[in-house]
C-alpha cells in the first residue's frame, strides 16, 4: 500500500522530471551557451534533493517507492509531452541514478551532514548524465557530448547549492533511524 505522506515527494519528482524532459530539448542560448547547455540542466538536479530529503525522512525503502512511482508517472507524461526517445532515455537514466542515489545516501547518512547528499547526488548525476545523453542524443547530429559536459557541470553546481536548502530543512525533516537498506 502507498503511504500518502509520500505524495508531495512523488509530485515534486514528477514535476521535476517532466519539466526537465521538456526543457532538455531547448538549448540554453543566453551568453552563447547553446552548444554547452540545455534548459533542462537547471531543473533536473532538484530530483536528487527530493530523493535525499525523502530518504532522510522516510528511509530507503519508502524512497525507492517514490522513485518507482515517480518514474512510472514521469515516463508516461514525458512520452506524451516530449519525444519518446527522450522519455526512454530519461526513464532509464532516472531509475538507475536515483536508485544509486538512495543506496549511497543511506550508506553515508551516519557521517557528516553534508557527505551523504553531496556524494550520492554527485555520483548519481554522473551516471544519469552518461546514460541520458548517450541514449537520447547519440547519432542525432546535435552537440550532445558538450551538452552532457555542460549538464554535468551544472548538476555539480546545483548539488553544492542544494546543500543550503538541505541543511535548512534538516532540523525540520526528522531523520530516519535505521541505516540498513
Amino acid at each position: 500500500m502507498f503511504d500518502r505522506r509520500l505524495t508531495p515527494s512523488v509530485l515534486a519528482m514528477v514535476a521535476t522530471v517532466v519539466a526537465s524532459n521538456i526543457l532538455v530539448q531547448y538549448p540554453f542560448t543566453p551568453l552563447g551557451l547553446g552548444d554547452l547547455l540545455t534548459w533542462g540542466a537547471f531543473t533536473y538536479p532538484f530530483a536528487f534533493l527530493v530523493t535525499d530529503l525523502t530518504n532522510r525522512w522516510f528511509g530507503p525503502q519508502k524512497t525507492r517507492r517514490v522513485v518507482y512511482v515517480g518514474f512510472a508517472i514521469a515516463v508516461l507524461l514525458s512520452i506524451w509531452l516530449s519525444e519518446p526517445r527522450i522519455a526512454l532515455a530519461s526513464g532509464t537514466a532516472f531509475l538507475c541514478a536515483q536508485l544509486l542515489d538512495v543506496t549511497l545516501f543511506n550508506r553515508l547518512r551516519a557521517g557528516s551532514w553534508w557527505r551523504a547528499p553531496l556524494v550520492s547526488s554527485s555520483v548519481g548525476s554522473a551516471l544519469d548524465t552518461a546514460i541520458f545523453f548517450s541514449v537520447a542524443f547519440a547519432g542525432s547530429g546535435l552537440p550532445w557530448t558538450t551538452w552532457a559536459l555542460g549538464d554535468f557541470a551544472v548538476k555539480m553546481l546545483v548539488a553544492v547549492a542544494s546543500l543550503l536548502p538541505y541543511a535548512s530543512l534538516m532540523n525540520w525533516v526528522k531523520p530516519y533511524q535505521t541505516v540498513r537498506s
